[in-house]
This record gives structure tokens, sequence and C-alpha cells, in this order.
């Protein structure tokens, strides 16, 4: 079970973006995450009249690891770890460390 998926709210807790807070858009792989308005560089795009891209600079959302993320609890307004627990009838649900609370999906 991945404790970050996508649709969480994220803060940045390292890095350039430090700080900043997003919505993870994608999971890209086992590790990274692509979450919006986070990590953006500079693309440079060639046009192509048969796509009909005009070239130019673009910003771009690149991956960023997910160790460098923590989920955003909006009870107390910072960033918390994810906990994993067993309910009785046998369903894993993810929790707040801080308060026990349940994530909702």
């Amino acid at each position: 079970m991945n404790k970050l998926r996508k649709g969480d709210s994220v803060i940045v807790i390292t890095g350039r973006d430090k700080g900043k807070r997003g919505t993870v858009t994608r999971r890209v792989d086992d590790d990274h995450l692509l979450v919006d308005g986070v990590n953006m560089v500079k693309k440079h795009v060639k046009p192509n009249p048969m796509k009909g891209i005009t070239g130019g600079v673009i910003d771009k959302a690149m991956p960023i690891h997910q160790s460098n993320v923590a989920i955003f609890n909006g009870a107390t307004g910072k960033a918390d770890r994810v906990g994993i627990k067993l309910l009785d009838n046998g369903d894993k649900v993810r929790i707040y460390k801080s308060s026990g609370e349940q994530i909702k999906a």
C-alpha cells in the first residue's frame, strides 16, 4: 500500500521548492511523484506543424522523490507522517501519525 496517492495534498519538506504545497497528479514509479506547481523547469520545444505545436519555452513539472514531500494535514495545518492501520474487518486504512485520524481517500 502506497502511503502517498494520486489526489493527496502534499507539502515539500526539502529542496528548492521547500514549503510549497500541491496535489499529487500521478505516480511516475514506486519512488517518484508528479506534483502540480512543484519542481517546475523550463523546456525548450521545437515547433512541429504536423502536430500543431508552436515552438518556444514552456514550464513543465518534473517528478520529485516521495521522500522530499510529506502529506499535508488540514486539521493541524502542518506536514504529517502516514501510518497504516488494520481495521477489525481486515481493511487497511491510512492514518495521520500525529492524531491517529483516518485520511480521507
